[in-house]
């Protein structure tokens, strides 16, 4: 049986449904987000995070790249997009992005990853292009997740075809998965104040639940600590969880704090260390069907993402390198960390930790553990499988 420490009575009846693996309510994730026992709700989320993946703390050697951040989509939320005419504005070639993405692969890296703005006069035949091209340009076993829903939908409306007929197109070019971005926070108010112009919450749900009929796995995000309620950021995770159920291609959960800096929004605070782990423990609590929740520490930064890993966190990202998107808007973190620095980060904090590929296949363990994880996406002695030789 185990016992928490809890200051908060409201969370009594909600750590007898953690402690039974019970589904927890609307009502008690808005009970998590306005109590102030922090502990209470991390040790929660702890036993929660043990269960699924025991001792381990992924990670993994990626590679970001940004081709443009010329957008026709100008969200007063965000730092990076500009128009072609403005300082600051810049596009990459295709040349130019397949050698980053080459240069990532040489590094050791297991994750090409690939988010752009909505360029208004890349064609359509361009993304294909680029997909095609960057997939031939690094090993199998590397794999090119590349894309939000947003981006998709954008697809689909230059090249006058249904976002299914391009996620299949993109598959067939070799994409092999999509990033979580664009989902933000699925109410209609929100959208209609800060990204007018962006995906519905309809759409988005759709376009996952699309890649996920194709085999296609995706990550999924929340955007928070801008003008939401905690009510919509429960109601947010109840549709990501309700589309898991349905369709069952999530891998992750990544929250996204908001950093206004740069951004139309400059005047909200941004997020504190404690609405940080706060939020990241409340979405391993109420996604129960979503294998990992990661804390993305470029945008949390190093010590709370250290931190969050006995908040419920079983994933801190990677090494990334030259992440462009959250630094416009303020971010003061590192571009890249060495793979040394992540393996040192997760060790202090008493986990094990593990790299691993983006469908979480496991590249190398560094230690031993005594809880093995329950949920495991298929681990490959020896690296991957015909992929030996590559690294």
């Amino acid at each position: 049986m185990h016992s928490f420490y809890l200051n908060d009575p409201r969370l009594d009846p909600i750590a007898e449904k953690v402690v039974a693996g019970e589904r927890l309510s609307r009502e008690d994730g808005i009970a998590l987000f306005e109590s102030r026992d922090l502990t209470g709700i991390g040790q929660m989320a702890d036993l929660a995070r043990r269960r699924i993946s025991g001792d381990r703390v992924y990670f993994m050697v990626n590679r970001h790249i940004n081709p443009t951040n010329i957008c026709r989509n100008r969200c007063k939320f965000c730092a990076f997009a500009r128009d072609a005419d403005e300082e600051g504005a810049y596009e990459m070639t295709l040349d130019a992005i397949v050698e980053a993405a080459r240069e990532g692969a040489d590094d050791g890296a297991y994750e090409i990853h690939i988010v752009s703005g909505l360029h208004p006069e890349w064609s359509y035949e361009f993304y294909v292009d680029m997909v095609r091209a960057v997939r031939e340009a690094v090993p199998r076993h590397v794999i090119v997740q590349a894309f939000t829903a947003v981006e998709i939908e954008h697809m689909a409306k230059i090249a006058e075809k249904t976002t299914l007929e391009v996620l299949q197109e993109l598959k067939d070019a070799g994409l092999d998965a999509l990033p979580g971005g664009g989902a933000e926070i699925f109410s209609e108010r929100t959208r209609a104040a800060a990204w007018e112009k962006k995906t519905t919450s309809g759409v988005w749900l759709r376009i996952h639940g699309e890649a996920h009929s194709l085999g296609i796995k995706t990550n999924c995000t929340m955007l928070y600590g801008h003008i939401e309620t905690f009510e919509e950021r429960v109601d947010h995770l109840i549709q990501l969880r309700e589309q898991q159920d349905t369709t069952g291609g999530f891998l992750a959960f990544i929250p996204l704090a908001f950093h206004p800096v740069n951004t139309e929004l400059a005047d909200l605070p941004g997020t504190t260390g404690f609405d940080d782990l706060k939020t990241l423990a409340i979405g391993r609590l109420m996604l129960d069907n979503i294998p990992h929740v990661k804390a993305f520490w470029i945008m949390v930064g190093l010590k709370v993402a250290q931190l969050s890993t006995v908040f419920g966190v079983d994933d801190i990202d990677g090494t990334v390198v030259e992440e462009k998107i959250t630094h416009m808007a303020g971010a003061t973190t590192p571009e890249a960390l060495a793979k040394d620095d992540l393996i040192g980060m997760i060790r202090e904090s008493g986990s094990v930790p593990v790299e691993r590929d983006t469908l979480y296949r496991v590249v190398e363990v560094f230690g031993s553990e005594e809880s093995p994880p329950a949920w495991d996406a298929g681990e490959v002695p020896s690296r991957f499988a015909g992929a030996e030789g590559t690294r």
